[in-house]
This record gives C-alpha cells, sequence and structure tokens, in this order.
C-alpha cells in the first residue's frame, strides 16, 4: 500500500507553463490516492505549484529544507509540516527514508543530482523503492539516453533498466508506482560487471 511518496522537483519560476501543469496534476493524483508528499520544502517554482496544489485538494505534504535555504526565505510558510535540517545531505537522506516511491519531475541540476543519487543506491542496493521519472515534453531524454549507453558500454547491466520507470504522465501515477520492477537489496550482487 502507497502511504507516501518522494517528489523531487524544480524551483525556477521561469520555466515553461507546461511543467507547471505536471506538477498540479501529479499533486492532484497523489491527493486523489490518499499518499503524502514528502518535497524540498520551497514555496516557489514546481516546488511551490506542487504544495499549494496538494494544499488546496486538502492533501498532506511534508517539506523538507535546509536551515540556509530558510533563512532567506525560500521555504513554504503554509505547510503544517516543514523540517528544517542542517545541510543538503540530511535534506536528501531524510526525503528517502521510509518513502514507497521516488518521483522526478523535470528539473536543474540539484533535481538531476537527486534522481542520480537515489538511482546509484539503488544500483547498490541501498535503496529499493520505485523510481519514477516523468519524463514531461521529453525533457530526460539526454538522461535517458545517457542511462542507455551506460548500459551499451558495459557501465551498467541490462538489469539495471529495471531500476527506473519513465512515464510522459502523471496520469494513473499509482499504478505506474505499483507495477513498476520489483528490486532487491541483492542487486549488490551484480554490482561487478564480468
Amino acid at each position: 500500500m502507497l502511504k507516501k511518496v518522494t517528489v523531487y522537483c524544480a524551483s525556477s519560476q521561469k520555466v515553461d507553463r507546461l511543467y507547471f501543469e505536471a506538477a498540479a496534476e501529479l499533486a492532484g493524483e497523489l491527493v486523489k490516492e490518499n499518499i503524502e508528499i514528502i518535497y524540498g520544502g520551497g514555496s516557489i517554482g514546481l516546488m511551490g505549484t506542487l504544495a499549494n496544489t496538494a494544499l488546496e485538494k486538502g492533501g498532506r505534504i511534508t517539506g523538507i529544507i535546509p536551515r540556509f535555504m530558510a533563512e532567506v526565505e525560500w521555504s513554504h510558510s503554509k505547510l503544517d509540516n516543514l523540517i528544517l535540517v542542517k545541510d543538503l545531505h540530511e535534506r536528501k537522506r531524510l526525503m528517502i527514508e521510509n518513502t514507497d516511491c521516488v518521483i522526478a519531475l523535470p528539473g536543474g541540476c540539484g533535481t538531476v543530482e537527486e534522481l542520480m543519487e537515489v538511482i546509484t543506491m539503488k544500483r547498490l542496493g541501498m535503496f529499493t523503492q520505485p523510481i519514477i521519472i516523468l519524463n514531461i515534453h521529453r525533457f530526460y531524454d539526454p538522461l535517458v539516453d545517457l542511462l542507455e549507453n551506460m548500459i551499451k558500454g558495459n557501465f551498467l547491466r541490462e538489469e539495471h533498466r529495471n531500476m527506473w520507470t519513465i512515464t510522459d504522465s502523471a496520469r494513473d501515477i499509482k499504478n505506474k508506482i505499483l507495477s513498476s520492477p520489483k528490486w532487491e537489496k541483492s542487486a549488490i550482487g551484480f554490482a561487478s560487471i564480468q
């Protein structure tokens, strides 16, 4: 049963409107399924849209943000549950602690870094939950190509393709999460390629 989901997304307010629409759609789908949202605690950009939509629809949302970001007023002031942490490392650790899934909306270097870290952790069997890449308007195509090149070049194995699920829409997100390939901690057993 899905209880809470972590969402990585951007804080930029200058991105195309369709990315804001995707963030709102995702929040709506998660709230409809009574799934708590864990996110980076920001008030602007896709983060703000995700949080505002969840709050407007009566959903549960927890923000996790480093103190230095809160001090420059980046944090969302209307959250019932805002967790202040010392740094980005603690934020990332808490965002995936006890989550049932990670979803990556389009974003900048911070979003991509979070996504790649959780893929790396899954590769090592340290994180076994589904990872959904929301490839809105083909945003993640270059990253998907890079991951495929890693498999082609034997930096990853064919099995590693099961670490993530790619979709171009937040519609029916619950079923997309539930139908993601299973991943076990024993995955570290094929860590070396021979």
